[in-house]
């Protein structure tokens, strides 16, 4: 079969046929008698092999030692074309998504065309004090999915702050795709969206922070607790009781808790719930805890933490504490019976406690 036949057939233009003769990648098996090249069946089964190898991205001079080489095995070669086959999406997804940003952005001109991109490349920068910058200088021509993104990556506190200052400055509609960050398999990407969150006003973020009171991540829960606390939200109360018990930002759960018993029916419900979570603990019979095990009902998280009489003593203490600042009748009585508690500390406390009461 002449050179004219075999390039209609399979397909490859005579001139790249010349090309692999060229490279010794492909021989004609005979000569007419004018000259002409001519190819044997085998030939053009060769043809189609160096074809479907090159569909895998292999180089010609890989394809020929693939085909000539008897001792050549593919797995090393595979697993080298698989990394540059990732590298090279990862490279072109990384390329659509800065087109798509550019592209939301609006830009009027080539000007704004190179502000964005320049203010991209700064938020991706190694330099955390170039991130920084960006992060303080960035106006409504960065869109919210690059500042989102920059925030959920970001690993230096200071960079960390000026970024969620600037998305929230921003007023773009980050809070669902800051939301999707509390899904991450990472947990410092989940601890940053929620941190993040709190810091945005608004009805939607407090949405999503009620919905992050029931996270498997206790990180998460507790930062949306002290949000939702500080918004007066009185659902985070079980998880900021969580956090007392646990030791877990206590001192600052305990703040939440006051700032939320800004009414008598929550200052009772907040008292109750604290009470409730002391248990019996080391106490006697006419201690606190006791009492109020028998007649309060289960007050716990999401995490379902320790149940009446199982409150370890430096719990105890800490939940003591955490009663001064809520007023009202019912954490008066309480700290009144805690002060006769059988575990010493929780006696002090309680005492010390109600002489700060009488004294306001």
């Amino acid at each position: 079969m002449l050179i004219g036949e075999v390039a209609r057939r399979s397909g490859v233009s005579a001139r790249m046929l010349r090309h692999y003769e060229s490279l010794g990648l492909l021989r004609p098996s005979g000569r007419t008698g004018s000259g002409y090249r001519e190819y044997s069946g085998e030939d053009i089964r060769r043809i189609f092999h160096i074809e479907s190898l090159r569909s895998l991205g292999l180089s010609l001079r890989e394809i020929g030692r693939a085909l000539d080489d008897p001792g050549f095995t593919p797995s090393a070669l595979v697993d080298d074309l698989i990394r540059q086959t990732r590298e090279r999406i990862a490279a072109e997804t990384d390329l659509l998504t800065r087109l798509r940003r550019i592209d939301a952005a609006e830009p009027a001109g080539w000007e704004d065309v190179l502000q964005v991109v320049a203010v991209l490349q700064a938020l991706g920068s190694k330099s955390p004090a170039a991130r920084q910058r960006a992060a303080l200088s960035a106006g409504d021509e960065v869109p919210v999915e690059a500042l989102v993104e920059a925030v959920l990556r970001e690993t230096e506190p200071n960079v960390a702050g000026a970024l969620r200052w600037a998305l929230a400055r921003s007023g773009a509609d980050g809070t669902a795709l800051l939301a999707k960050g509390l899904d991450s398999p990472v947990p410092a990407v989940r601890e940053r969206a929620v941190r993040s969150l709190a810091e945005l006003a608004g009805d939607e973020p407090t949405a999503h922070l009620r919905d992050a009171l029931a996270h498997p991540d206790v990180v998460v829960r507790g930062h949306a607790a002290l949000a939702l606390g500080t918004r007066g939200v009185a659902d985070a109360i079980p998880v900021l009781i969580d956090m007392i018990v646990d030791g877990r930002n206590d001192t600052d759960a305990a703040d939440a808790l006051s700032v939320l018993a800004s009414d008598t029916p929550t200052a009772d419900r907040i008292a109750d719930g604290l009470v409730n979570r002391l248990g019996t603990g080391s106490g006697t019979g006419s201690g606190a805890g006791a009492g109020a095990a028998q007649r309060l009902p289960e007050v716990g998280g999401p995490a379902g933490h320790s149940t009446h009489g199982t409150t370890e003593a430096p719990a105890r203490v800490r939940l003591t504490q955490s009663l001064a600042d809520i007023p009202g009748d019912t954490a008066s009585r309480a700290l009144i019976e805690l002060s006769q508690d059988a575990d010493r500390a929780v006696a002090v406390t309680a005492t010390y406690l109600l002489r700060l009461r009488d004294a306001d």
